[in-house]
């Protein structure tokens, strides 16, 4: 799969039994539907999570494709706190570098403080430029 930003091919990693796609030119995330919600221990914190979304039509963010259907995507924000992109169709959800950790970040009690661990060590190299 190409980074819907970089449109070079993105490596898959696995974090915490699910598969992510990572471009490592930008930092970004594409997560497929329903794996955002697999990255929580507790369901409810997740359908929370996930029922918070909320279109921002007044965001003037530049709208990235969907790495699957080529669509452009939707921007959204999560609890009114963190933009992101999702698919129209449904297909996933895009996280501009540190955005899926920010997300996390907004749900610790589900199980995101594990995960936000594993992300940070994962991408320290990335982390740490931006507090430079």
């Amino acid at each position: 799969m190409k980074s819907p930003l970089s449109r070079e091919p993105m490596l898959v990693l696995e974090l915490a039994g699910v598969e992510i796609d990572y471009c490592p030119e930008s930092g970004g995330i594409w997560l497929d539907a329903g794996e955002l919600e697999a990255l929580f221990e507790d369901r409810d914190a997740a359908d929370e999570l996930i029922s918070s979304l909320t279109a921002d039509p007044i965001s003037r963010e530049k709208k990235v494709r969907c790495p699957i259907c080529r669509k452009k995507m939707e921007k959204v924000l999560v609890e009114n706190k963190v933009l992101i992109d999702r698919c129209r169709k449904g297909h996933g959800l895009w996280f501009d570098e540190g955005e899926l950790i920010e997300v996390l970040g907004l749900e610790q009690k589900g199980g995101g403080g594990k995960v936000i661990g594993l992300l940070k060590e994962m991408f320290a190299n990335h982390i740490n430029k931006e507090n430079q």
